[in-house]
């Protein structure tokens, strides 16, 4: 189970990776390829919506009934998370309106984009770093197969189609450096 959530967060930080690529391009005065990062965001959305949020509840629920002494963790990254989906919702109402020729100043666009990777990175970390171990030190092997059998159909399914529905994002994505060769 913890080598899904790693392989999950893998695959989400080079997805963050290709969004920062779109970022730098901002940065330094061009115009990404917008129809690309709105396919990133949506991606992102979905997978949020789809598979992400189930696995926090069911996880949450599952680890506070063995240790109720992670409330507060808990808590604290159930709110980053909404607020962090606030954010990308936000990024997707701005390229709604760029994508319709509307004005959208670029530097506000960035900062805002911007803001998001860097929370959505510590959120990342702050998984990787606090509720993993938890995960690691509460739930038994028993406990990780029957989450397992819970979880929603998603993570595979959710890759295969980004490489179906959105190939060019698919080509950056698999451009894009894994973390795993940074541990």
């Amino acid at each position: 189970m913890l080598t899904q959530l790693r392989r999950d967060h893998a695959n989400m930080a080079r997805l963050l990776h290709v969004l920062s690529l779109k970022h730098k391009t901002l940065d330094h005065g061009d115009r990404p390829d917008f129809h690309l990062v709105r396919e990133v965001v949506d991606y992102i959305l979905d997978y949020m919506n789809t598979f992400t949020i189930p696995l926090e509840r069911l996880y949450s629920e599952h680890l506070l009934a063995k240790a109720p002494e992670a409330d507060e963790l808990s808590r604290r990254l159930a709110n980053d998370y909404q607020a962090l989906h606030k954010r990308l919702n936000q990024l997707s109402d701005n390229l709604d309106m760029i994508l319709m020729d509307a004005v959208v100043p670029m530097d506000r666009f960035a900062n805002d984009l911007k803001a998001y990777l860097d929370a959505h990175r510590a959120y990342l970390r702050a998984e990787r770093e606090q509720l993993f171990p938890l995960f690691r030190e509460y739930l038994t092997d028993e406990d990780q197969l029957r989450l397992l059998k819970m979880l929603p159909s998603g993570a595979e399914a959710s890759l295969a189609r980004l490489q179906e529905d959105y190939p060019q994002l698919y080509a950056e994505f698999k451009e894009a450096p894994s973390p795993f060769a940074r541990e």
